[in-house]
């Protein structure tokens, strides 16, 4: 039951940060403008998101543009003849990246000059959509991109320097739009929300300074951070949802469920095995019941890396903390329902789950160094599969102590 329970209260926190349902309770509080308007939807809740703004304002759209991952899409949006429907890369662009970026600008700059813009921004918009800087190739991009994502750097850190690779990130899209009055909402994946972290800052100019240690020859490729920040539309921001409603969802469902709660409002973020110490520490000094986290680890990676991703590595991590030890449980989540390589989510695991792993002949240690944890956890039956939830608002961390 312990196990159902966590699952019972992830589905409620994913719920409630659902981007069709988001969307709807926007537009119907009157923030989404109230004239006829185009559309711009990028990242991997452009379909949910734009499905719920369209429920209340389908009827004063004039075209729409959306990009979201493959395998995200929702047919019925493809269906809608003034509606262009793309798919294209994560979590590495590739080249239907590039081409879904030109068809960005020719969109954005075919609009009257006094169009309405609603832009809808949700997590792996930085992969889905770019136009390279001058002098970037796409071989080049991919190579900075999978080198930024293993290097363990914050998702700050890495859009600072995706900033610098781009013509459309820092503020780039806003310049394309060119004075046009924009509405954008926002699913947001970090910390504080900031609109010019999301998605790189396609509509707003970041201030972050590039972090240390790049190697040279990412330094080589990076373009002089010169943009005008007052040029381009002047964009009105709304953040429709993040993390901190998903938590206070699971605490509810918590608490209808008889549990004591606990929600913590220090971010997880480093090395998930850090994460993982201060989980299962948590976890055994503090009470019985449901104790709640959210925020991402940035694991570093091999250069051959296996199958999963940073929630299947830090679900790993507990197990190995709290292996032979009956009364704890740990769900790792990614929001979004997939994470790293994989079309899993995240991995839900107990006392017997290095047992059961280490039955079907595999090591828990080897896997991890390996950045293989995908492979343990589908070995010990503890892999969690969501599918697309149609939201993004970082990760959820879900102990149990019984």
């Amino acid at each position: 039951m312990s196990r159902g329970l966590l699952l019972e209260i992830l589905a409620a926190g994913l719920a409630a940060v659902d981007g069709e349902a988001c969307m709807v309770r926007t537009a119907r509080a009157g923030r989404c403008g109230q004239g006829p308007f185009n559309l711009i939807a990028i990242g991997k809740s452009a379909c949910a998101m734009s499905k719920g703004l369209l429920q209340v304002r389908g009827e004063s759209l004039a075209r729409g543009l959306l990009i979201t991952r493959r395998g995200y899409a929702d047919p019925v949006m493809g269906r809608d003849p003034r509606i262009t429907l793309l798919e294209s890369g994560h979590p590495l662009p590739d080249q239907s990246s590039v081409d879904a970026g030109a068809a960005l600008l020719a969109f954005s700059r075919s609009l009257d000059s006094e169009s309405e813009v609603t832009v809808l921004v949700s997590g792996g918009a930085s992969s889905l959509v770019e136009v390279p800087a001058p002098g970037v190739s796409l071989q080049a991009l991919r190579r900075a991109n999978r080198w930024l994502l293993s290097s363990g750097l914050d998702i700050r850190s890495i859009n600072a320097v995706r900033r610098h690779l781009s013509r459309i990130k820092g503020g780039g899209l806003a310049r394309a739009l060119n004075r046009r009055r924009v509405t954008a909402c926002y699913l947001s994946d970090v910390a504080g929300d900031d609109p010019a972290d999301i998605g790189s800052g396609l509509l707003k100019r970041a201030t972050t300074a590039l972090p240390e240690g790049l190697p040279d020859w990412l330094h080589a490729l990076l373009s002089p951070d010169d943009k005008d920040s007052s040029a381009g539309a002047d964009a009105k921001h709304i953040i429709v949802a993040g993390l901190s409603q998903a938590l206070t969802a699971c605490a509810d469902a918590a608490t209808t469920a008889g549990a004591r709660v606990r929600t913590y409002p220090t971010l997880l973020e480093g090395e998930p095995q850090a994460a993982a110490d201060l989980i299962i520490s948590a976890l055994e000094s503090g009470p019985a019941g449901i104790h709640l986290w959210g925020g991402e680890t940035t694991p570093k990676l091999p250069e051959q890396v296996g199958r999963g991703g940073r929630n299947q590595h830090l679900a790993l991590c507990c197990a190995m903390r709290i292996a032979g030890r009956n009364g704890l449980t740990v769900l790792c989540s990614a929001t979004d329902g997939s994470d790293g390589n994989t079309s899993d989510a995240g991995g839900l695991v107990d006392s017997g789950s290095v047992a059961r792993g280490e039955a079907r002949g595999l090591d828990a240690a080897r896997c991890l160094a390996d950045a293989d944890a995908g492979t343990f956890l589908q070995a010990s039956g503890d892999l969690v599969s969501t599918g697309p939830t149609g939201t993004n608002v970082t990760d959820l961390v879900i102990g149990l102590k019984a």
